[in-house]
């Protein structure tokens, strides 16, 4: 059934104020393209500002700039973009599952289950698994012995999360993701490689979201920490011991070595890669592909990814790279000279 709101119902949820007929009703968000007079819609770039006249949205959700650029109902605040995402998970709530517990899953009798906890089909839980009211658990998960999952949680299908891990309040975990499998610990002797055991646990906080297929390994010794609103993307490998900082974001393929230690707020681009024991500050954003191979003590964005170029021209300028130390070097030799001569011109 699609459920109606009101410019005031929504004003009265999110914030905002409100500019025209407050009895407009809307009952989804779209673009300004697509919108249609049961939408409403929402800008934050003022260059598609002439978009607004074409629209047949019922009404738009505008910054203060452009509040006056339109005689259609609108929404005025200081974050469209933010606005957006409150009300369009109003309108789309995520898929809820049958109640109970599936009658293929195999839940151990020492572990405890809270209130309209959900259980998919062919869910395996562990012996000691504490799982808080109202969370959700997709066919086909697995939790190992001893975790301990909060409240509101959603494990999507075909999770795995390994023994003894802790997993926050309202944590998403989307499907493929493997919370807890063995760091890339190994010894080395007499040419054959030895297995570390692992020993350390993942802790995730709460409000965390961790992408498709993305694995976040178990310490070695002490614990892999995720903390509270981290954002992790599709496809990310965090090694074992890894510390990532409240409300960083991680965009897809990055991947983070063994016992580097991220700060809070910071946002890392796709396909870069983090060194391990290194740690970079709160605050810092760094580009995509780029590759960090040492400690970042202050705040500001990082960038190591050279421009693309027709391939011709790249291997040009490859053949350049390799020869930069010498040039450097006669470089050098050249201004030594130049000041010898200035010198001796002076005198």
């Amino acid at each position: 059934m699609t459920t109606f709101y009101t410019l005031t119902e929504l004003v009265r949820r999110f914030g905002g104020s409100l500019v025209g007929n407050a009895d407009t009703r809307v009952r989804q968000i779209a673009s300004l393209q697509t919108a249609t007079a049961n939408d409403i819609a929402f800008l934050t770039n003022p260059k598609w500002r002439g978009q607004l006249d074409t629209s047949l949205a019922a009404a738009f959700i505008l910054a203060p700039a452009m509040a006056d650029a339109t005689n259609k109902p609108r929404i005025v605040t200081d974050n469209p973009y933010a606005y957006f995402a409150k009300v369009s998970g109003l309108f789309n709530p995520p898929p809820d599952m049958e109640p109970g517990i599936a009658g293929s899953a195999v839940v151990h009798p020492e572990a405890r289950l809270g209130k309209d906890v959900r259980v998919g089909a062919n869910v395996v839980i562990g012996c000691g698994v504490i799982i808080g009211d109202g969370a959700r658990i997709g066919a086909g998960s697995v939790i190992g012995d001893g975790t301990v999952i909060g409240m509101q949680a959603r494990l999507y299908a075909n999770v795995t999360i390994y023994h003894r891990c802790v997993i926050g309040d309202r944590v998403i975990l989307h499907s493929g993701c493997v919370i807890g499998s063995d760091g890339f610990g190994l010894a080395q002797e007499d040419g054959h490689w030895l297995k570390i055991p692992q020993i350390g646990r993942v802790v995730i906080g709460h409000d965390v979201e961790i992408g498709a297929n993305t694995t976040v390994d178990r310490g070695a010794l002490d614990d892999t920490i995720i903390h509270d609103g981290v954002k992790l993307d599709n496809l990310i490998q965090v090694a074992h011991n890894v510390q990532i900082g409240a409300h960083t974001a991680i965009a897809a393929c990055a991947g983070i070595a063994g016992s580097a230690k991220i700060g809070a707020h910071c946002t890392i681009g796709g396909a870069a890669m983090i060194f391990g024991h290194i740690e970079i500050a709160d605050g810092v954003n760094i580009s995509t592909n780029t590759l960090i191979t040492k400690s970042l003590p202050k705040p500001g964005s990082y960038t190591s990814t050279p421009p693309f170029a027709e391939h011709g021209e790249w291997l040009k300028n490859a053949v350049h790279m390799r020869h930069l130390d010498s040039m450097a070097k006669r470089l050098r030799a050249l201004e030594k000279k130049m000041e010898t001569l200035m010198e001796n011109k002076e005198e």
